[in-house]
């Protein structure tokens, strides 16, 4: 997990297409890598450490404060199909948390239109 979440970060900070979503974050990316890790542990069926912590994810309202689009939304697919083809050696499983991944980057899209809302307010 530490590789993947460093990896992704990487491309983050020096990847073009990242730089909006780059500019979302805190310029020291120590704490927010951490979270991500915990993150991840536990959404890939390991200890409950990020719950712990922080209880429920409520990722949306959690990162409603930034415009999440399809162009972000993108640019956090981009770094993180890099971060995977560079650290998980496995192709089955790379394209399994790569299209787990992609369905959660675009239910986190908050702008006007996220499908996912559209479907479930009736737009």
């Amino acid at each position: 997990m530490h590789r993947l979440v460093e990896t992704f970060y990487g491309r983050m900070d020096t990847l073009p297409e990242a730089r909006g979503i780059r500019a979302m974050h805190a310029p020291d990316l120590s704490e927010t890598k951490e979270v991500l890790r915990r993150y991840f542990g536990e959404w890939m069926g390991g200890p409950k450490l990020y719950s712990a912590e922080r209880g429920h994810p409520r990722l949306r309202s959690r990162h409603i404060r930034f415009r999440i689009g399809e162009a972000e939304r993108d640019a956090w697919l981009l770094c993180m199909r890099q971060a995977l083809e560079e650290t998980v050696a496995e192709p089955a499983l790379r394209e399994e948390l790569y299209d787990a991944m992609a369905k959660l980057a675009n239910w986190m899209r908050n702008d006007s239109g996220n499908p996912h809302d559209a479907q479930h307010h009736g737009r």
